[in-house]
C-alpha cells in the first residue's frame, strides 16, 4: 500500500472540502478521480501528498515511496536546455559508468594486487548498472522527448519556452524519473493528438502506480482500472474505468433508491399495524413488539440524486443552402509564418467537420480566417453562424454576468435570460457576479449560454470542451449531437470528435486534408496509410463526396519502411553490444590475473564502447 486514507476531513475557513473520506492506493493502481469542477480534487492530491495536513483522520504513506506530481499549468524551470535537464535525471547513471570505463582503463595496467580490487571493483559497477539498465538512459531520454514533441528543441533554453511547452517537459521529467506514483492532474492540457496517443501509449507500460485526473474520457477508459469520485465531500470508489464507472454509479443510485423505498413501505406498514392495533387489549402487545422494531431500525436517508448536470439546446430559424461557405485560394499566416498555402475549404449543409492537427498547425487562426469576411470567403443564403471563441475576446471582464449576456441578447426578457444561464449551469449566485470572477468553467458554460441565444444554423466552435467538467461535457455532447445544423469545430477530445463528427480535415505540413467518415474511420487510415494526401479540389456546386486517397506516396512508404527497418537493426545491436559488454566484463573479473587476456578484453570493450556511440548518434537521426 502506498497511501491510505483514514476518515480525513479538510476545509477552509468557510469551505469543507471532503469529511471522512477513506480510500487506498495500493502498488501499481491505475486509478481515475473524477468530480465536478470546484468539488475539490486538486485539495484531495495535495493532503495525499502531504503538502497539506488534514484537519481530522490520517494519512498514511509508504516509507520511502517517491511521489511524483504534475500540478496543473505547472512548468519546469532551469536554466538548462531541454537535453540538458533531462540528463540530470540520471546524474547516478552517468556516475556508475564514467567509473566502469575508469575501472577497466586501469585494470590495463594493473599489477595482480590491482586487478583483484579492481576486477571486484568491476562486479560490483556492473551489478548496479544491469539494476538501473544504465547503458539505455540516452535511449529513454530521446523517446520521451520525441514522443513528447521535443524531437528537434534539444538544445533550445528551457526560459525561452511558453508555459504549456514547461509543462510538458515538466511531464517529461517525471516519465523519466519514474516514480513510485506518478500522480497527474489534468495532463492531456497543451497536447495535440499526435502526443496525447504516444502518452497513452508509454503509460500503458508504466511501471508504478498512477492516479490521475481528467476530462479526457477516452484517455481514461484507456489507462485506469479503478475510478474515485468525489461527491459532495466524500469520496467513493468504483472498481473500473470511466465508462464502467458510469454504469455502476447508476447501479448504486437505483439500488440505494430501491433500498430506501422498501424500508420506507416497511416503516408505513408497521406504523400503520401500531395505529390500529396499540389501544385494543387483544392487540396491544404484537403492536408494542412493532413499535420496538421501529425503534431499532436505523433508518436510511433519503438518497439525493448526484447534482444535475447543465442543459444545453441549439436551434436555428432558418436552413441555409447547401452550400454553407466556400473559401477559393487563400493562404493563411500568424506571426509571420505561413501555416497554409494556396488551399481551399468548402462546407456543406449538414456536416460535422473536426478540424485537427498538432498544436501550431494553424486550426483556430483558420476558423478566425473563415470569420474574417476576407473577399476570397464566400457564405451561402441564410447562412447565420454561431462562433464559440476559446479566448473569451467577446467577453468584458469588468462586467457582470447577466449584463454581458443580456448586452448581447437584448430582445430577451430577463427571465428567458436569467433562465438560459441558470440551464447552462450558472445559479443566481454566479449571475451577479463579474465575468472576471467566474472559474474556466463558469466561462465556459456562459459562452455556451451565449452560443445557444444567438441561434445559428452554423456553429464554429474552437475548443469547447475545455475547462468543461466531465458531465457538462456530455451533456454539451448530446446537445450537439441532436443539432441537425452544421459544426465545424476543434477539440483536442477524441470522444467528443468520435461522437460529432462525420468529416475530419488535418492540417498538416502546410496542406489541408480531407478525410470523409467517423473519427475511427480516420484513425484506422491514417494507421494503414499514415499521413493522409490532399483531398481532390471540389468544384462549386458539385456536392459529390471525394473519394477517399491514401495518405503517402509508394516511395514515401517505402523510405518510412527503410527507417523503422533500420531503428529495429539499431536497437537490437545495441541490446546485443550492452549484453556482450556485460559478458566481458565477467570475463576480467575471472582473469584478472591474467594480463594479455585482460588487455585483449579492454581493447574489445573500448570498441564496442566507439560502436554504441556511433549507433546512439544515427539512432538519434531517425527517431
Amino acid at each position: 500500500m502506498l497511501v491510505n486514507f483514514e476518515n480525513v476531513t479538510f476545509g477552509y475557513t468557510d469551505a469543507p472540502v471532503c469529511s471522512r473520506v477513506s480510500f487506498a492506493v495500493h502498488e501499481k493502481e491505475r486509478i481515475g478521480f473524477v468530480g465536478g469542477n470546484g468539488e475539490g480534487k486538486t485539495t484531495i492530491l495535495k493532503l495525499l501528498l502531504g503538502t497539506l495536513s488534514p484537519d481530522e483522520g490520517q494519512i498514511f504513506r509508504k516509507n520511502g515511496a517517491a511521489f511524483g506530481y504534475l500540478e496543473q499549468n505547472s512548468g519546469f524551470e532551469s536554466d538548462s536546455t531541454v537535453y540538458g535537464a533531462m540528463r540530470e535525471v540520471f546524474r547516478e547513471d552517468e556516475e556508475l559508468l564514467r567509473k566502469l570505463h575508469e575501472t577497466q582503463t586501469e585494470m590495463a595496467t594493473a599489477d595482480e594486487e590491482g586487478m583483484r580490487i579492481l576486477s571486484a571493483r568491476c562486479e560490483s559497477l556492473n551489478k548496479r548498472i544491469a539494476a538501473r539498465d544504465s547503458y539505455n538512459f540516452e535511449v529513454r531520454i530521446r523517446t520521451v522527448l520525441g514522443g513528447m514533441g521535443f524531437r528537434n528543441g534539444y538544445e533550445q533554453r528551457i526560459g525561452t519556452m511558453s508555459g504549456g511547452e514547461k509543462t510538458r517537459l515538466q511531464l517529461c521529467r517525471l516519465l523519466l524519473e519514474e516514480p513510485e506514483l506518478l500522480v497527474l492532474d489534468e495532463p492531456t492540457n497543451h497536447l495535440d493528438l499526435k502526443t496525447l496517443f504516444w502518452l497513452e501509449d508509454y503509460l500503458t507500460g508504466y511501471r508504478g502506480a498512477l492516479l490521475i485526473v481528467s476530462h479526457d474520457r477516452y484517455f481514461l477508459d484507456r489507462l485506469t482500472s479503478r475510478t474515485l469520485e468525489l461527491e459532495r465531500k466524500t469520496v467513493n470508489s468504483y472498481a473500473g474505468n470511466y465508462s464502467k464507472y458510469k454504469l455502476l454509479k447508476a447501479e448504486r443510485i437505483l439500488a440505494m433508491q430501491r433500498e430506501y423505498e422498501k424500508q420506507q413501505e416497511e416503516i408505513a406498514r408497521l406504523e400503520d399495524y401500531v395505529a390500529r392495533n396499540i389501544v385494543r387489549a387483544t392487540t396491544a402487545k404484537s403492536a408494542q413488539s412493532r413499535v420496538k422494531r421501529l425503534d431499532r431500525m436505523n433508518v436510511l436517508e433519503k438518497p439525493i440524486p448526484p447534482p444535475a448536470p447543465p442543459k444545453f439546446s441549439f436551434g436555428y430559424d432558418e436552413t441555409p443552402y447547401e452550400r454553407v461557405l466556400y473559401a477559393e485560394k487563400f493562404d493563411l499566416k500568424a506571426g509571420g509564418k505561413t501555416l497554409l498555402e494556396n488551399v481551399e475549404f468548402t462546407l456543406n449543409r449538414g456536416e460535422r467537420c473536426a478540424l485537427t492537427g498538432d498544436n501550431g498547425t494553424g486550426k483556430s487562426t483558420l476558423l478566425k480566417y473563415l470569420l474574417s469576411r476576407d473577399p476570397a470567403v464566400k457564405f451561402g443564403r441564410f447562412v447565420r453562424i454561431a462562433y464559440f471563441d476559446q479566448e473569451n475576446a467577446d467577453l468584458d471582464p469588468e462586467e457582470r454576468v447577466l449584463d454581458a449576456f443580456w448586452g448581447k441578447h437584448v430582445l430577451l426578457s430577463q427571465t428567458d435570460a436569467r433562465k438560459l444561464l441558470a440551464q447552462a449551469g450558472l445559479d443566481e449566485e454566479d449571475v451577479g457576479k463579474k465575468v472576471k470572477e467566474l472559474s474556466g468553467g463558469l466561462k465556459a458554460k456562459l459562452k455556451l449560454a451565449l452560443l445557444e441565444a444567438r441561434r445559428g444554423n452554423v456553429l464554429f466552435l474552437d475548443e469547447p470542451t475545455n475547462h468543461l467538467d466531465l458531465p457538462a461535457r456530455e451533456s454539451l455532447e448530446k446537445a450537439l449531437a441532436e443539432f441537425d445544423g452544421t459544426l465545424l469545430f476543434v477539440s483536442h477530445d477524441r470522444r467528443f470528435i468520435e461522437a460529432l463528427a462525420n468529416r475530419i480535415v488535418c492540417i498538416e505540413d502546410g496542406k489541408l486534408f480531407d478525410f470523409r467518415g467517423s473519427y475511427a474511420e480516420f484513425l484506422e487510415a491514417r494507421k494503414n496509410a499514415p499521413p493522409p494526401a490532399t483531398a481532390k479540389k471540389e468544384t462549386r456546386g458539385d456536392t459529390r463526396e471525394p473519394r477517399e486517397n491514401g495518405y503517402r506516396s509508394k516511395e514515401d512508404r517505402a523510405r518510412e519502411a527503410r527507417k523503422k527497418a533500420r531503428v529495429k537493426e539499431i536497437e537490437t545491436r545495441l541490446e546485443a553490444i550492452e549484453t556482450e559488454e556485460i559478458a566481458l566484463n565477467e570475463d576480467l573479473a575471472a582473469q584478472a590475473a591474467d594480463y594479455v587476456a585482460v588487455r585483449q578484453i579492454t581493447e574489445t570493450l573500448g570498441k564496442l564502447h566507439e560502436e554504441s556511440e556511433r549507433l546512439y548518434a544515427e539512432y538519434e537521426t531517425l527517431i
